[in-house]
């Protein structure tokens, strides 16, 4: 295949990836920007092997094979509750691949390496090992096999940012002299050594603005792979990838009211002093029957999934129960929270595989002025989200955080477990609301119920 077909073929994809992101960014054409997005992969990946410089296909065929072995199994049997701790797995490989490759061309190139290429080079690796190190913390915090509280200590800050200080001058040093091969191991271990001291001090209520930015470091370190090797697309996509990851972390750490030095730097999700006090008021509980009663009477009935709907796999049940209202001629609308769930989009992604119509979705801002004429908000398993300390209590670590306004509805279910606070480590004032009634139990069997109790009303009339 010639260079010009082959640049062709990578302008081509580039622009599948530009129009992937778009589609992408609406659900009715998220479908169409996934599919985009694929074909544009699989026409860079099929122009990449037909260049010239490709002498042998051995080793390409058993890496094709080795990692469809491992990816096709994870992606059938990985549960849509660890798909977060899977995506963190993902941009630990992409990046560990990244600076693979960064190293490799560093010892086959020295020292004939310009200044240009030995700076993409040192960022590369940087980049690449950092995001490895740092996404494998990510997956274990979310998978509870790390502690999901944060691990501080006096003085990190200054030590995390000395270890990249003296990684990013080393770098420096070999920018200038490329025969200094000594020092390059040293950068690799303090990049994969900062990659976990900037992970661990993140509390889990940070994870899902953590995730999106270590997507955005795995893109930025292809893109620098790109300008290594020499390879357009590698380039675009990078980029794009880091753009978008940067953006969304952006738009993330908004709906929290928060910023990225808050993020990296704040141990978000420890516990508080408030945490240790609790909240005053009397916590009323109920019965699916009960309130299966009250949904009878309803008119407008706004559910709001969480991390706990996910965890009990109720979406299916939440389907059901939406189905039964509307049955009933109640009109139902889901409120989706920017960071509910464990990874950007979770709570949208588990209610589509649900079937849960598109039009039926609402985000923050839509959703908010609904509240007041709503007669039941049902939260199933969200806590942080709908927690009216953000806005009512000046002393919280959540304070000034964007909330569902639940607390405006005229009644409230809050369908959880127990009465256990959410990763920021403090108690919900909306529990011991008069409005609110506490649902305990396991959030399928509890929807499940209620899907019964409504059904069961219906054949007996």
């Amino acid at each position: 295949m010639s260079e010009q077909a082959v640049q062709i073929a990578y302008l081509v994809a580039g622009v599948l990836f530009v129009l992937a992101l778009r589609w992408l960014s609406s659900p009715p054409t998220a479908r169409r920007g996934v599919a985009a997005g694929e074909i544009g992969f699989l026409v860079a990946v099929v122009a990449t092997l037909l260049r010239s410089e490709v002498v042998t296909y051995e080793w390409i065929l058993i890496g094709l094979f080795a990692g469809s072995a491992i990816g096709v199994p994870l992606g059938l049997l990985v549960p849509m509750t660890a798909m977060p701790q899977r995506i963190a797995l993902s941009h630990a490989f992409g990046a560990l691949a990244a600076a693979l490759v960064g190293i490799a061309e560093f010892y086959l190139r020295t020292p004939h390496l310009s200044k240009v290429t030995m700076t993409a080079i040192g960022v590369e690796v940087v980049l690449g090992a950092l995001t490895f190190t740092g996404s494998l913390m990510a997956a274990g915090k979310l998978q509870e096999v790390l502690p999901q509280r944060p691990i501080t200590w006096r003085g990190q800050n200054f030590v995390n940012l000395s270890i990249l200080a003296a990684a990013l001058a080393l770098v420096g040093v070999l920018v200038a002299d490329p025969s200094q091969t000594a020092l390059f191991p040293v950068v690799i271990v303090l990049s994969l050594a900062f990659g976990v001291l900037l992970i661990i001090p993140i509390g889990g209520a940070d994870m899902p603005t953590v995730i999106s930015l270590l997507n955005s470091y795995a893109g930025l370190s292809g893109a620098a792979m790109g300008f290594a090797i020499d390879n357009k697309i590698l380039i675009v996509a990078g980029a794009l990838d880091g753009a978008s990851g940067l953006l969304l972390s952006i738009i993330m750490s908004r709906a929290m009211n928060r910023s990225f030095r808050n993020v990296l730097f704040g141990a978000f999700g420890k516990v508080q002093a408030q945490a240790a006090e609790g909240v005053d008021g009397a916590v009323q509980t109920a019965e699916p029957d009960e309130a299966a009663e009250l949904l009878k009477m309803a008119r407008l009935v706004i559910i709001v999934p969480g991390y706990g709907m996910a965890v009990a796999q109720a979406q299916y049940m939440v389907r059901q129960l939406s189905d039964a209202l509307g049955e009933k001629g109640v009109e139902v609308k889901f409120a989706i929270h920017p960071v509910a769930g464990r990874m950007p989009g979770h709570m949208n992604v588990l209610l589509a595989e649900a079937n849960v119509g598109y039009d039926q979705l609402f985000d923050m801002d839509q959703i908010n002025p609904e509240f007041p004429r709503a007669d039941v908000a049902i939260v199933v398993g969200a806590n942080d989200v709908v927690n009216p300390a953000a806005k009512n209590t000046p002393g919280s670590p959540i304070y000034g955080m964007p909330v569902l306004n639940v607390d405006q509805a005229q009644t409230v279910m809050v369908i959880k477990r127990s009465m256990a606070p959410g990763f920021a480590g403090i108690d919900n004032e909306l529990f011991v609301n008069p409005k609110t009634m506490m649902i305990f139990g396991d959030a399928k069997a509890v929807v499940g119920a209620l899907v019964e109790e409504l059904t069961r009303s219906r054949a007996s009339l």
